[in-house]
């Protein structure tokens, strides 16, 4: 049959795709990828429909279709109403069409199909990848298949590959490393940051994660004191550091300075730090370090053209999605070292993968061995609770969560908490008592654009205060106080998503006189790069504010705060960006910002998940304002946990 008669031959299954279509329960793409698997010549209504989910789930962050959850309760899987389902099935089914109510059955039908290459068969390069390889059966579209084996295979190879350490030498400098206030009490102990040092330092990968003020940068400085306390030839030692973006990256490096510097004190001649932490170079975002190249996926660094590093420390890893990861991994030298720090409790990516929840998923339950009980205390001095002994994999041993935070231990930090073990009556209460925690349980938008006329004042106020003498240290002083505050949305349409907000407050302050709108561009506009321009040296998710040009009055340029340091590009020469009064969650990962507001709308589906309120919580540093239309609203965001469908961890243990 053509591809045309296939279509054609499914007439009431294409409509029905097209109702949900239009109601907004499937993207179009997923459809058109339907019907590209019709053209191949695919006359099975279920693999068609398999297909359909597969890459709705793929635009929703999934890396692929388990089986089992589309035999068990797809409605669910996809957040529809049963009806919904129920209809799209019913038109699925044409003559003996009908579809599999087993996970057998699914596998019966895909693996007869000849656009779907069985793994372990031999292969045509076909689209999609049936894999049943494992006790969950999945199907895949490939490259996902391909970049998940890539990162698994990477990973599982690195766990296993141990360095030869001299726990002693270790030993002495860890104890040198962390002689200081900071020292645990004993009811913190073992010192979790002192120990994730020495794990580190003698596998070619690390994981360290751990919530907001657990230490992670602290960690990561002492870490890189040691590996060139240790090494043979420190001088050559080749360290990069690099983050998903440009903000976290400054962020990054501004810590790891800071850190670095009181420890270069402390050692004195014994190690010349400030010498050794100077050939490290700035952080970098991690398209800019693999050489990204316009208009293509591909990177210049590559299995083939691996990166120049010995040991390469990535900041804010659950924000890596499943294809960076990959390539990330595959030009990564053999030998070198890839140390991954993240909170792997905050948001997965937004494109597909949720790489760091499913790399260190038990890491709570630590699950170390006998040997890595018996190094630890040989390396570091350090006991690790028979609680947190186990029997994990090679990975768990590699991994290391911080458990004490030093910034989160006021209310700001028990709601964060609370959050995040669906806590729902505890959140509550830790809202409604006040102090730096307000909530505003039934709010308006005009309730979100009072705050915001506060919160932005300070800065659009230093703007009338211009000093031409001191421009760069003035243009500092005002992007630091624009980056004290911001308002947080999960969703971006609507009175409550990130498109109303912006043009609310934006009427607000010019109506208020505190800014003067002269159309899309003017004095104060605060503004989000959303593409990547290497023209520009920008980067998806960079906020900068608007301001005059010193050298050319009248002219626009937007500055951005990179650490410590201001740089700016002509405003006409930023073609992709959006006003940034308000942001997503999503976005603000990585920032941190004294007064925070979270918006949450009346209804967000889905989207309004658990990890999402803890990400907005955890991205204030002194006060945070919950916005809620009611409260029913935030208990169901507390108790619904973001799912991502993927077979990376399995992957890994076998």
């Amino acid at each position: 049959m053509s591809a045309t008669n296939v279509i054609e031959a499914h007439g009431a299954f294409w409509s029905e795709v097209e109702r949900l279509t239009e109601a907004g329960e499937l993207r179009r793409l997923s459809g058109a990828f339907a019907r590209f698997v019709a053209t191949l010549g695919v006359d099975s209504t279920p693999v068609l429909l398999a297909a359909l989910v597969l890459s709705e789930l793929e635009g929703r962050g999934h890396s692929c279709l388990l089986l089992s959850d589309l035999a068990e309760d797809p409605a669910a899987l996809l957040g529809w109403a049963e009806e919904d389902w129920k209809a799209l099935a019913k038109a699925a089914r044409v003559g003996s069409n009908a579809l599999p109510k087993s996970v057998k059955g699914w596998i019966a039908q895909l693996a007869a199909c000849e656009p779907v290459w069985q793994v372990g068969s031999l292969d045509y390069g076909q689209p999609l990848v049936l894999d049943h390889t494992h006790d969950n059966p999945r199907l895949y579209l490939r490259r996902y298949w391909r970049d998940e084996t890539l990162v698994a295979s990477s990973i599982r190879e690195r766990a296993l590959d141990w360095h030869p350490v001299d726990a002693a030498l270790v030993r002495t400098w860890l104890d040198v490393l962390f002689v200081s206030p900071r020292a645990p009490a004993e009811e913190q102990r073992p010192d979790w940051q002192k120990l994730a040092c020495a794990i580190a330092l003698r596998g070619a990968v690390a994981i360290i994660t751990g919530g907001p003020g657990t230490g992670k940068t602290y960690t990561v400085a002492r870490l890189l004191a040691l590996l060139f306390a240790t090494a043979p030839d420190a001088a050559r030692q080749r360290v990069a550091l690099a983050a998903p973006t440009g903000k976290a990256a400054a962020r990054l490096k501004q810590s790891i300075d800071k850190a670095l510097g009181e420890l270069a004190e402390r050692v004195g001649e014994a190690l010349p730090l400030r010498e050794l932490t100077t050939r490290m170079g700035a952080a970098r975002t991690l398209h800019s370090l693999l050489g990204a190249r316009p208009d293509s996926r591909a990177f210049a660094h590559n299995k083939g053209n691996p990166l120049d590093v010995d040991v390469l420390i990535v900041d804010e890893a659950s924000m890596v999605h499943l294809e960076m990861m990959a390539a990330l991994l595959d030009a990564l030298p053999p030998g070198a070292t890839l140390i991954l720090l993240g909170d792997k409790d905050q948001l997965a990516s937004v494109e597909a993968g949720a790489v760091l929840g499913d790399l260190c998923h038990d890491a709570q339950a630590g699950n170390y061995d006998g040997e890595t009980l018996d190094y630890v205390r040989a390396a570091s001095g350090e006991t690790i609770p028979e609680q947190y002994v186990g029997d994990g994999g090679a990975l768990a041993q590699q991994t290391v969560m911080l458990r004490h935070s030093r910034r989160f231990g006021g209310p700001i930090g028990q709601l964060a908490l609370a959050v995040n073990r669906g806590d729902v009556d505890g959140a509550m209460d830790v809202l409604r008592a006040g102090g730096p925690v307000r909530w505003i349980e039934h709010a308006h938008q005009h309730h979100a654009i009072a705050l915001a006329v506060d919160g932005y004042r300070p800065y659009l106020e230093l703007l009338r205060e211009r000093n031409t003498s001191a421009h760069e240290e003035w243009v500092r002083a005002v992007l630091q106080r624009f980056e004290a505050f911001r308002i947080l949305c999960a969703v971006r349409e609507g009175e409550w998503g990130v498109e109303g907000l912006n043009t609310a407050i934006e009427q607000k302050l010019d109506n208020a006189g505190l800014l003067r709108r002269g159309g899309d561009w003017y004095v104060g506009r605060p503004v989000m790069v959303t593409r990547n321009d290497y023209g520009t040296g920008t980067f998806n998710g960079d906020i900068g504010l608007t301001l005059e040009d010193p050298a050319r009055p009248g002219s626009l340029r937007v500055w951005f705060l990179e650490g410590d340091k201001v740089r700016s590009v002509l405003a006409t020469r930023l073609r992709h960006v959006e006003t940034a009064y308000a942001m997503t969650v999503h976005k603000s990962q990585g920032s941190e910002f004294a007064h925070t507001v979270l918006a949450l709308p009346k209804e967000g589906g889905a989207v309004l998940a658990r990890e999402l309120v803890y990400t907005g919580i955890t991205r204030a540093s002194q006060q945070f304002t919950l916005l809620t239309p009611g409260a029913a609203v935030l208990g169901e965001a507390i108790l619904r946990r973001t799912h991502r469908a993927s077979g990376l961890r399995g992957m890994i243990e076998h």
